[in-house]
């Protein structure tokens, strides 16, 4: 039995208006790139992309992308991604674009790569924020990020409260 090798690229599309994020269906976006291969790579581009090419996982929140496809092909289909310029679902026309963040073998791999990546974005908005109150939220989040984080965090809470309990 032969076990064929994937490839998974973790894409973010890139809209200009964030409301415009809960329009977007795995469908749509499979139709896009496959309309992107045909016009980059020609009836060739096509027949590899109906191999064995899917949209894994779709984020609506946060605009992320899980596309499966073979080894062999992973780099047609990423080339193809610059020449998308809008996605066509229900009815609407949004202008956006693809980042590709990272290509793995596995899910977990890039998986492992998302929420290295959140927390970095995370640390960028910490230095943008105003007050006090948005930091620590931002704080929080990056502790969410790491499970052993939020469990040290939930112990330090834990740990805090029974220290204002005896002083009572």
């Amino acid at each position: 039995m032969v076990r064929f090798k994937s490839r998974y690229l973790l894409c973010e599309v890139c809209v200009s208006k964030r409301s415009s994020l809960q329009l977007l269906e795995g469908k749509a976006i499979y139709k896009t790139v496959q309309a992107a291969v045909n016009r980059a790579h020609g009836d060739y581009g096509s027949a590899q992309f109906n191999i064995g090419v899917i949209v894994k996982y779709l984020n609506a929140q946060t605009g992320v992308v899980f596309i499966r496809c073979r080894k062999s092909q992973y780099r047609l289909i990423w080339s193809a991604l610059a020449f998308v310029t809008c996605l066509e679902t229900r009815g609407q026309s949004i202008p956006c674009f693809f980042n590709c963040l990272h290509v793995g073998g596995t899910i977990r791999t890039c998986q492992k790569f998302l929420v290295k990546y959140n927390r970095h974005q995370l640390n960028r908005m910490l230095l943008d924020c105003k007050n006090d109150a948005e930091k620590q939220e931002v704080r929080r989040a990056i502790l969410s990020c790491s499970l052993y984080a939020a469990r040290e965090e939930e112990a330090y809470e834990d740990w805090s409260d029974d220290d204002e309990d005896e002083e009572i």
